[in-house]
């Protein structure tokens, strides 16, 4: 069925702002700005124009896409089934849809129903509403989450409905315009696919499997509207880019990069959120890359931007470097369905801002890591440590030619490296730090954002709960051997406890990591 009619709005919605933060503030006015030209162009053009290029919208066979419901985890079939028998329409939603069509297995199932939330709340005993200006119903089934949406469910802040309603197109019945209706709502064409696993069906308003097809990231509302009304989905833009292996259409781009600068306006929480998404889930590498050439880097990581201005690290640069190293490391062995726990990852950011402030000799840093992995037992590691004969990777600025060190010298180097560690996650966590480590870089954009007058610095989001974890990871270094610490032995990781970040798997997995890029198999980066 073709969209044959305009598509109007009876109102502009809210669209608030933070106070204005130097720089930022134009970059956020300009994207306000832009946000109001869409509206009139929304205004003054049909919305096949706007949505979707006059394209036609598909119910496709779940088949020939390549859609087997054998991947559907057992949780969300027993939430389906349960709405389906009491009479209620039930669609999978959102990136599982992507995922399942690209033969990928989902990191989470969402699903979407006629139901009110009230009659989801009825139909489960382990059920709760969250959320506020979108509410949602968490079902627990087991120890698993599914979290349900309800199509009658329409977004509100202070009270008041901002939900957009498009005219209804001619010949259009009421089922395929509230499907239709819901899609436009969200946030990028490949996540607005709706999936009936009970009729077989895919429903495509917006040219989502044709993007999915053509590997592209393309927003559903026009660019500059969709992430000013909505700065996080600059973020999951990033997050699904590089997981995916995918490329933003050039509108999008245009305007990720044009409203960079308004992902400070997301909550602490939400930043932390978002970047444990792109570190922990197996594309952290893709992601650092991705956030660098879009100048995001310098905002929610600077002081891994200030390593990469500092040694020539181009914007499209696809050469390697320690830091990505360790994390295309790290992502061999993750996935979606196989995540990290955050302490992981901002132990590994710690560890080589420490060897990037001071570059160690190899033999330390592998003294170091087996003291890690073991709990602190130094004789032991550094007798391992002496009896490694492979050549480390001579291509990073961190590493030094090992030196025909005693035993004395090593451990002492081991203890500073250790200091070095801890002193890291501190600068790490600290606002003046970090506000200093932007300023070190005149060739960056957005170099003088930070000031001692701003409300917010980009590292806040690191809080000190997980400041303290990461600590625990490290203090066996030098305070002796952890008094009934087993370490790990074998290869195998145990995913589960990994999540949790139990400190045995996650030990293991560092000094794994840090092994596998000093010492690496393909010896890919000394050529």
């Amino acid at each position: 069925m073709a969209i044959s009619s305009g598509l109007g709005y009876s109102r502009l919605p809210c669209l608030h702002l933070r106070p204005p933060l130097r720089r930022y503030f134009l970059q956020v006015r300009l994207g306000y700005a832009a946000a109001i030209e869409a509206f009139d162009v929304v205004d003054s053009v049909s919305g096949a124009d706007v949505y979707g290029r006059a394209q036609e919208w598909k119910k496709l066979n779940s088949k020939d896409l390549g859609i087997s419901t054998s991947k559907i985890s057992r949780p969300t079939r027993v939430v389906l089934n349960c709405l389906k028998r009491r009479g209620f329409e039930v669609y999978l939603v959102g990136g599982c849809v992507r995922d399942l069509i690209l033969k990928r297995i989902p990191k989470d199932f969402d699903i979407i129903t006629s139901a009110e939330l009230k009659e989801v709340m009825r139909t489960f005993s382990r059920c709760e509403m969250i959320g506020k200006r979108f509410p949602i119903c968490h079902v627990h089934i087991d120890d698993t989450i599914v979290e349900v949406s309800s199509f009658s469910t329409r977004a509100t802040r202070f009270g008041r409905d901002l939900t957009l309603d498009p005219e209804k197109p001619a010949d259009c019945d009421e089922k395929d315009y509230v499907r239709w209706r819901n899609c436009l709502q969200r946030d990028f064409t490949i996540n607005g696919l709706m999936f009936d696993p009970y009729a077989k069906l895919v429903y495509d308003y917006t040219s989502g499997v044709k993007d999915i097809r053509k590997a592209k990231v393309r927003t559903i509302k026009p660019a500059n509207l969709s992430l000013t009304e909505d700065c996080a989905r600059i973020l999951r833009a990033v997050r699904i880019a590089a997981r995916l292996g995918f490329r933003f259409s050039r509108e999008t781009a245009l305007a990720v990069k044009r409203l960079s600068a308004s992902v400070l306006r997301l909550d602490r929480g939400r930043l932390l959120m978002e970047v444990n998404y792109m570190m922990a889930y197996g594309s952290a590498e893709a992601s650092l890359r991705l956030l660098w050439k879009l100048g995001l880097l310098e905002i929610l990581l600077p002081i891994q931007a200030a390593y990469f201005v500092r040694h020539g690290f181009k914007r499209r640069d696809k050469r390697y470097n320690m830091l990505l190293s360790l994390f295309s490391n790290l992502d061999k062995l993750l996935a979606p369905d196989r995540p990290c726990h955050n302490s992981l990852w901002f132990a590994i950011l710690a560890f080589h801002e420490a060897l990037s402030e001071q570059p160690r000799d190899s033999l330390v840093i592998a003294a170091f890591s087996l003291a890690v992995h073991n709990g602190g037992d130094l004789p032991e590691a550094l007798s391992i440590a002496r009896r490694i004969n492979k050549q480390h990777d001579i291509s990073f600025h961190e590493l030094w030619e090992p030196r025909n060190l005693d035993s004395d010298a090593l451990l002492e180097e081991v203890m500073n490296l250790a200091a070095s560690v801890r002193g890291a996650l501190t600068r790490m966590t600290d606002e003046y730090f970090v506000s200093q480590a932007m300023a070190k870089y005149p060739k960056a954009p957005h170099s003088d954002l930070v000031s001692t007058h701003l409300p917010f610095t980009p590292q806040v989001f690191f809080p000190l709960a997980l400041y303290l974890r990461v600590c625990k990871i490290f203090e066996c270094v030098g305070g002796g051997k952890e008094k009934g610490f087993v370490p790990k032995h074998g290869s195998k990781i145990d995913y589960e406890l990994l999540a949790m970040g139990r400190l045995k798997e996650v030990r293991h997995v560092f000094a794994r990591v840090v092994f596998d890029t000093i010492y690496p198999i393909d010896n890919r980066l000394q050529k």
